[in-house]
């Protein structure tokens, strides 16, 4: 969701983006590369997002035959809506667009370094006029309007579309475009920074490019060298991660065996945060490396919803301690750091963490076993270790 990042608070993606995740993204995260590629260019979300819904030919390049523009397509209708940076729309029609097609080469597949130049830009978002959304009557999904393609001769990349063309030219390109080495070169760096380090190393990601390619973008297989490589075990990367504001919400929920019968609150911790969901603007989505997340203003921000959660302050979400420690640990403080300690990381904390969490029961002491039982559980899942996958 952050490769194809869509800002669901720009017109109607507040409607399209739960199908976006739910029907283009999820069920096709296994599969190959280019088939997820091509839906993702084909879903009205991305369509109205970065404004290829109404990228349309100039007057020179459109086929000879009527255009049948009415308000249920511009003005008033469907695409009466901003742009996310594009130049601004002149004319009924809108002209073209070129906000998807760079994104498409600079952030979907080949990457900032990826070898196009603007020309390049300039033609494939040529190649992608007429790609729109239907009008709600007839279901808003994907419609490709022949009328509004660019007719003309194309070239992109070395590759040359000759005149006359129609929807096959866009398909085509964006699956050269997924089988391209700087495409395998820019996703394997995203992965294996998801999934190994920020910086991961460059062999790896040069197998991993390697393994894209040979298996013609297969995704299961790019994920599966990834985590079955030595690097992945390396002690050198082990906890090397800073889990996003998402991943650390979700994991203090799951530590705690809670079951949220209301999500709103926690959403509202997220927007604290600085990750409310689905709400990056920018088509470059949310961060996956720590300097973006790692400041004290976020840190406290975490601290302050682990101790709420951990006491069940939280409308609809109540934790369940007393599952996690014995009662005869209960009244013990070293001995339910320990346990907790344990449940919550696999492994004890640090001497440092452990002496911040006794210095805190010591000027805060909780009067009864579940509240100091609650404040114990809330600095674990605050502490340095928990924001770490």
């Amino acid at each position: 969701m952050n490769h194809f990042n869509v800002f669901a608070g720009k017109g109607l993606d507040r409607v399209f983006t739960t199908s976006f995740e739910r029907d283009v993204i999820r069920p096709r995260i296994w599969g190959r590369f280019e088939d997820l590629l091509l839906a993702t260019a084909k879903s009205p979300a991305m369509l109205v997002y970065l404004d290829n819904a109404q990228s349309t030919a100039d007057e020179a390049h459109r086929p000879a035959r009527p255009i049948p523009l009415g308000r249920a397509l511009y003005g008033r209708g469907l695409f009466a809506m901003g742009n996310a940076g594009g130049p601004a729309k002149k004319g009924p029609a809108g002209g073209l667009n070129e906000n998807y097609a760079r994104e498409l080469m600079e952030l979907h597949t080949l990457g900032v370094d990826g070898g196009y130049t603007q020309t390049d830009v300039t033609e494939l978002a040529r190649l992608l006029t007429g790609w729109s959304v239907a009008r709600p009557e007839q279901g808003g999904g994907f419609v490709f309007r022949a009328p509004l393609h660019d007719a003309g001769s194309k070239t992109v990349l070395g590759n040359v579309f000759p005149a006359g063309g129609g929807i096959e030219e866009g398909e085509r390109m964006i699956r050269i475009l997924a089988r391209d080495p700087a495409t395998a070169r820019h996703i394997a760096f995203q992965l294996c920074q998801r999934l190994v380090a920020d910086v991961p190393p460059a062999t790896l990601v040069d197998r991993v490019a390697n393994k894209f390619l040979a298996t013609d973008g297969d995704l299961r297989a790019t994920v599966r060298s990834i985590v079955t490589s030595p690097e992945f075990f390396d002690p050198l990367y082990y906890r090397a991660k800073v889990k996003s504001p998402f991943e650390y919400v979700v994991s203090a929920v799951r530590a705690l065996g809670a079951e949220p019968e209301e999500a709103l609150p926690l959403a509202r911790q997220l927007v604290l945060m600085g990750e409310p969901l689905y709400l990056c603007q920018p088509p470059t989505g949310y961060s996956d490396t720590a300097e973006a997340w790692v400041n004290t203003g976020a840190l406290l921000a975490r601290l302050n919803f682990a101790l709420r959660l951990a006491a069940g302050s939280l409308p609809g979400t109540r934790p369940d301690l007393r599952r996690l420690v014995s009662p005869n640990d209960m009244a013990d403080s070293k001995k339910s750091v320990d346990t907790l300690a344990c449940a919550f990381l696999g492994e004890n904390l640090s001497a440092e963490t452990r002496r911040t969490v006794g210095k805190r029961l010591e000027e805060q002491p909780a009067p009864a076993d579940d509240s100091r039982l609650a404040m114990i559980a809330g600095l674990i899942l605050g502490s340095p270790e928990f924001q770490r996958q």
